[in-house]
Order: C-alpha cells, then sequence, then structure tokens
C-alpha cells in the first residue's frame, strides 16, 4: 500500500502575513507624520502605535506603557518612551492618568521611540537607558513549602530604540555600527527601524537583519531574550516604606 506523501512545508503565507503587520505599522507611521504638524503630538502617537504593537505580540505576564521607572531610595530615571514591565508580581506606583511610576525591580526593557535613526537619537537613548540601569534593585528570598528561595540576582535591563527609518544612506551599515553605543549603562542591545531592518546583540556581537520582516523578526528575538532571563527578582517592600518614615 503506498503511502501518502509528507506534505511539503510552506511558510509563504505565515512570512507575508507578518510583512503586513510590518507594512501596516510603517503605513501609521507615515500617515501621523504627514498629517500632524505638531512635532511632540508627532511622537506621542507614534509612541502609541509602537505600545500596541509590542502589546500585540507579547504575552500577557509583560505590561508595556510610557512612564518613569524609581527605586527604594527616592531616585527616579528620566521619561521613558516604552517600558516592558512585570505585570503580575509588581504593581505600578502614583499612576496619575498617563504618568506612570514603575519600581526598578520590575522592569525587564526600555525602548526610546523615534522617527529615525541617527547619531543623535542613538546617544539621547543610551542616556535615557542609563538613567533606568542606575537606579538601585532590592532582591528578597521567596518562601515556599518547603522553605525559602535565595534572592534572585537582578538581570540586565535590556534597552533599545525604535524607527520607522535610518537616517544614512546605507541604513543599518557602517555608520549605524560606528555610532551605536555599545558600552556600559547606555548600550543599546536591539532595535528596529522599520524601512532598513533590525539590529541585537543578544549573540554577543551585532546582528543586523534586512528590511523584509524585520519589525515581527526582532520582537521574536526580544521574546526570547525576554523568556530567557525568567521572572524579575521579588522587591524589598519594606525597604520602599522606609521611604514614609524617612525625614
Amino acid at each position: 500500500m503506498t503511502k501518502n506523501p509528507q506534505p511539503i512545508p510552506d511558510t509563504t503565507w505565515l512570512r507575508d502575513a507578518f510583512m503586513d503587520v510590518q507594512e501596516e505599522l510603517v503605513l501609521k507611521l507615515r500617515r501621523a507624520s504627514r498629517s500632524i504638524e505638531h512635532a511632540p503630538s508627532v511622537g506621542s502617537v507614534n509612541e502609541e502605535h509602537w505600545i500596541s504593537v509590542f502589546r500585540a505580540y507579547l504575552p500577557n505576564r509583560y505590561e508595556v506603557n510610557s512612564g518613569f521607572v524609581i527605586d527604594s531610595l527616592g531616585a527616579r530615571s528620566e521619561q521613558i518612551d516604552l517600558i516592558i514591565y512585570d505585570r503580575h508580581f509588581t504593581p505600578t506606583l502614583l499612576d496619575q492618568q498617563n504618568h506612570r511610576y514603575i519600581p526598578a525591580e520590575a522592569v525587564y526593557a526600555v525602548f526610546e521611540s523615534k522617527p529615525h535613526l541617527d547619531k543623535s537619537y542613538l546617544e539621547y537613548a543610551g542616556q535615557k537607558a542609563a538613567s533606568v540601569r542606575k537606579l538601585h534593585r532590592t532582591s528578597v528570598s521567596i518562601a515556599h513549602a518547603g522553605g525559602k528561595f535565595a534572592p534572585k540576582e537582578p538581570f540586565p535591563i535590556l534597552a533599545g530604540i525604535v524607527a520607522a527609518r535610518a537616517s544614512w544612506t546605507d541604513g543599518l551599515g557602517k555608520s549605524f555600527a560606528g555610532n551605536l553605543p555599545s558600552s556600559g549603562d547606555e548600550t543599546l542591545n536591539c532595535g528596529c527601524a522599520l524601512e532598513h531592518g533590525a539590529f541585537d546583540d543578544f549573540e554577543g556581537s551585532v546582528n543586523v537583519t534586512p528590511r523584509n520582516g524585520a519589525l515581527v523578526y526582532f520582537l521574536f528575538r526580544l521574546l526570547a531574550r525576554l523568556q530567557s532571563v525568567g521572572t524579575v527578582p521579588a522587591i524589598d517592600w519594606a525597604a520602599y516604606a522606609k521611604i514614609l518614615n524617612s525625614t
């Protein structure tokens, strides 16, 4: 009896669907820049578009918002366009309308949303990242039926930048690589320029992928990286409580 041949895998439809998602976001960002004359308003609209995309592709254990990151010593980061943080174990604090204050211990990653990538925006995003990474993070033991889990060492906070395009003639080529912050607290680990591609340093060196499918490739790589670090450390809420007794 002749066996039915195995079907030939066909990923074309899935790749095309992912590329459609990217083109849709390109059109939204382009429409915002053409129809809104006030620059801060364009930036706010673009942030919301990116936040919507991140929320659509990240599991519900992660939340994405703009806001400030704070620590138990009273320090605060600069305003961050997109913060990926834990929503299961950690509440946001002092929320007022769209201004959220997120404990540093809850943060997985931070991103800046810009109209394009150039030297000044890369440096700016690196400075924003440093304002988060310099914050103090607590970690306490977690009780369980058999005793206690030791305090978890806080993982490195990822940082990146997203934009519609790159401003260099070679896209994400040598000019981009020569201006990418890649040391210390200002390091940018990943990002996406929709019309030119995406990048990350998750394997030790900067990897650049071309334009086609770059958005979803970037999101899947980011998701895999987030999965690899597990859950956030348990916050020492007693340290935050001490703020109320400080003079």
